[in-house]
C-alpha cells in the first residue's frame, strides 16, 4: 500500500475493515486474516502468507477468500490465474468487493472467467511480439543469445569465422572422411591434439553435431528451437518457422554433403545407432541354470576371461567353454528322428500353404460381395440401415481373415527359416567342427550368433542349445567348472 493512497484513507485496515462487513452481510464466519501489507503485487505467489492460505485452501480450513480488489491479491495475471485454478480444485471461492466478483455466484464465475481469459490474451500478445522480434533479428543474422557456434565468433553482430578455431573444424570434416566412423574421428582428434570449445576431449556425439550442421557449409539455421523451461531439453520448432542466413562457410560444401551422405547411409544400415560389438565370445549366449545371464567379471593370468552368474555365483574360465563347444560341433551330427522331423516341417509347410490359398479366395470372394453391396446403395436399392448390417459383417469378418492370414505368415516364414537353417547346418556341420580350432575371435563370434541359442552351465555339466534343432547337447560335469577343478573330461552323447 503507497503512501499516497494511506493517506487518502486506503489503508490495510480499511480494507480489512470492508471485508468484515462483507462477510457479516452474507452471514458468513472470518476463520482467518492473511496479511500481505508491504509486499509488492508483482509477485506473491511465494510469500509466506500466500502459501499458508494456498495450504488452508487446500486443507479445508476456509472455503473463501475476500479481499479489496484484484490489484491488491495479484497484478502478475499468471499468479492470479494459478490462485483461481487453486481455489477452484478445492472448492473454494474468491470474492473482489471493487470488482464486484464472488466466484460463489454464476454471475462472479463468469466474470472472473472473462478477466482470465483477457489476461491470457495480454500475455499471448505479449509472446507473439517477441517470437516476431526473434525472427527479425534471426533473418537480419543478429545473435540471438548463447556463445557463437564452435569455429566462429561474433564481431558488431556478425557471424565471421574464428581463425583459431576454424581449422578445427575442416580437421574435423577431413578426419571423419579417413574413417568413416564417428567414434574413430573423435580418437583421433584427441590423439592428434584437437580440442572443443571448452577445451574437452571430442566425443562421438560431439563429432557428428559439428558434422551434421549446416552452418559449416554457410547455411546457418536460426530460431529453430524453443526452450522447455528451466532445466529442461531444448525442442524442435516446426520447419516453416526456421531462418536461414548465408555466413561464410568454414568447409567446401561439396565436402559437406559427400560427409553427410556418408552418415546417411549409416543411419539406414543402423536406424538404432550402430550395433555395439561383444568384447567377449560369450558375451549374450552363457547362461547359468537358474535362468540369469552370466558375464564376464574377471581376466586370470594369461588373459582368460572368467564368466560368472551374480545371483548363484557359478563361473566357468572361457578357455574351457571353447573347448567344449569344440566337442559339441565335432559330435554335432544329424540323427534319423532330426531328419524326420524336417520332413514333418515341410509337410507343416505344404498345409499352411493350402490353407493360406484357401482363405485368400474367401478374401476375394468377400470383396466382390462388399463392391456388390454398395452398387446397391448406390442404386437406392436397400436402405441405410440394410446397408450397415451387412457392411458391418462384411467388415468384421474381413478383419477375421486378415488376421488368420497374418498368422499364417508368420507360421510359414517361421518354417522356411528353420528348413533353410537347417539345410545349411547339415551341410556345413563337418566344416564347423574342423574350422573352430582355427577360427579367430571374430569368426567364432559370428558361428555362435548363427549356430548356437544358448549355451547353459548347469551343477552337473553343459548344455548347448542349437537353433532349429530339437536336442540339447549335453556335456559333462566338470565340479564347480572353474580352471583347477575339472574332472570328468569322459566322451558325451546327445541327449534323448
Amino acid at each position: 500500500m503507497s503512501t499516497e493512497e494511506q493517506a487518502r484513507g486506503d489503508s490495510p485496515l480499511n480494507h480489512e475493515l470492508k471485508a468484515r462487513a462483507y462477510c457479516e452481510a452474507r452471514g458468513w464466519r472470518v476463520v482467518e486474516l492473511y496479511n500481505l501489507s508491504g509486499v509488492s503485487g508483482r509477485s506473491v505467489i511465494d510469500h509466506p502468507e500466500t502459501r499458508r492460505m494456498l495450504a488452508d485452501v487446500a486443507s479445508g480450513r476456509i472455503r473463501a477468500l475476500v479481499f479489496s480488489r484484484l490489484a491488491r491479491l495479484a497484478r502478475n495475471a499468471r499468479e492470479l490465474l494459478e490462485i483461481a485454478d487453486h481455489f477452484e480444485r478445492h472448492g473454494a471461492h474468491l470474492i473482489s468487493l471493487e470488482e464486484s466478483i464472488d466466484t460463489s455466484s454464476p454471475a462472479g464465475r463468469l466474470l472472473f472467467t472473462v478477466i482470465g481469459a483477457l489476461a491470457q490474451w495480454e500475455r499471448e500478445e505479449i509472446s507473439e511480439r517477441v517470437k516476431a522480434s526473434v525472427r527479425v533479428r534471426a533473418a537480419q543474422g543478429k545473435p540471438l543469445g548463447g556463445r557463437a557456434p564452435f569455429g566462429y565468433r561474433w564481431v558488431d553482430g556478425r557471424l565471421l569465422p574464428d581463425p583459431d578455431r576454424a581449422p578445427v573444424v575442416r580437421a574435423v570434416f577431413e578426419t571423419f572422411l579417413e574413417c568413416r566412423k564417428f567414434s574413430a574421428t573423435a580418437a583421433l582428434l584427441n590423439e592428434r591434439g584437437y580440442r572443443t570449445a571448452m577445451g574437452a576431449l571430442w566425443s562421438r556425439s560431439t563429432v557428428k553435431k559439428i558434422l551434421t550442421n549446416p552452418l559449416y557449409k554457410g547455411k546457418r539455421r536460426a530460431n529453430y528451437t524453443s526452450s522447455r523451461g528451466k532445466g529442461r531439453s531444448w525442442r524442435l520448432k516446426p520447419p516453416e518457422e526456421w531462418v536461414w542466413v548465408d555466413v561464410e562457410p568454414l568447409v567446401h560444401p561439396e565436402l559437406w554433403d559427400t560427409v553427410n551422405g556418408i552418415i546417411r547411409g549409416i543411419e539406414r544400415r543402423y536406424p538404432d545407432g550402430p550395433p555395439r560389438r561383444p568384447r567377449h565370445l560369450f558375451s549374450s549366449i552363457l547362461e547359468c541354470s537358474c535362468g540369469r545371464k552370466m558375464y564376464p567379471y574377471h581376466r586370470l593370468k594369461g588373459g582368460v576371461v572368467r564368466y560368472r552368474c551374480w545371483d548363484c555365483g557359478r563361473k566357468v574360465d572361457e578357455d574351457l567353454l571353447i573347448e567344449l563347444m569344440g566337442e559339441a560341433l565335432r559330435e554335432f551330427v544329424v540323427r534319423a528322428d532330426q531328419l524326420l522331423e524336417a520332413e514333418r516341417s515341410r509337410d507343416e509347410l505344404e498345409r499352411l500353404q493350402e490353407l493360406e490359398r484357401t482363405l485368400r479366395a474367401q478374401r476375394s470372394r468377400l470383396e466382390g460381395d462388399v463392391d456388390r453391396l454398395i452398387e446397391l446403395w448406390d442404386g437406392r436399392l436397400i436402405d441405410q440401415e440394410t446397408f450397415r448390417e451387412r457392411f458391418s459383417r462384411l467388415r468384421e469378418r474381413r478383419e477375421q481373415l486378415d488376421r488368420e492370414l497374418a498368422r499364417l505368415q508368420g507360421q510359414m516364414a517361421y518354417l522356411r527359416t528353420r528348413e533353410l537353417s537347417w539345410d545349411f547346418l547339415k551341410g556345413q556341420a563337418v566344416s564347423f567342427s574342423a574350422l573352430w580350432p582355427h577360427m579367430d575371435f571374430q569368426e567364432r563370434r559370428r558361428l555362435l550368433e548363427d549356430a548356437v541359442e544358448r549355451i547353459r552351465v548347469r551343477p552337473d555339466g553343459v548344455e548347448v542349445v542349437f537353433y532349429h534343432l530339437p536336442d540339447l547337447v549335453r556335456l559333462p560335469a566338470f565340479g564347480d567348472l572353474v580352471e583347477g577343478n575339472r574332472k570328468g573330461m569322459g566322451s558325451w552323447p546327445l541327449r534323448a
